[in-house]
Formats: C-alpha cells, structure tokens, sequence
C-alpha cells in the first residue's frame, strides 16, 4: 500500500475546497483510497503534468475536479500538493 503525505498548506487548502463542495468529498475519499491501493488505476486517470507543474501528476476525482500529486513511487509516497477544478489548478 502507498503512503499518502499532505504537503505544507494541503489540509488548509482541502478544507476551504471542501466547504464549497461537500458533494465531492465522497468522491475524493474513493479517489484517495484506489491511489493509495492501486496509482495506475484507470479510473484515476492519472497523468504527468506539464509546463510550471512539471515536477508533478494529476489524477481526477471526476471530470471536473482535480487533485495535483507529487508522485514519488519509488519510496512509496504520494504528496497530496493542491486540489481543485481543472482550471484551478493547472
């Protein structure tokens, strides 16, 4: 199983997202534990990020919202860096 991190102002940023969007944390609960079981899951539609971001990947609570990670596999640990809408975060 895969270790899942928050990174520095994560839980902050978590927190005011999902006092918008109450709807989507079942979602996103379902999203975090495929990717701590199962990164490669299709339904994640995990993806390297480009540009500014691209240190980073994204992986998809539904087409619309986003979460960005710091997918470091080999040490097996995902930091969680930022959530929102595509938009948002990219």
């Amino acid at each position: 199983m895969i270790e899942i991190r928050f990174a520095e102002g994560y839980e902050k940023k978590a927190v005011k997202f999902f006092k918008k969007h109450k709807d989507i944390y079942p979602q996103y609960k379902k999203t975090i534990e495929i990717l701590s079981q199962n990164p490669q899951h299709p339904s994640l539609r995990l993806h390297k990020l480009q540009g500014k971001l691209s240190a980073y990947h994204s992986v998809s609570i539904n087409m619309k919202y986003r979460v960005v990670i710091d997918f470091i596999i080999q040490n097996d640990v995902i930091i969680l860096v930022d959530i929102g809408s595509h938009n948002d975060v990219y």
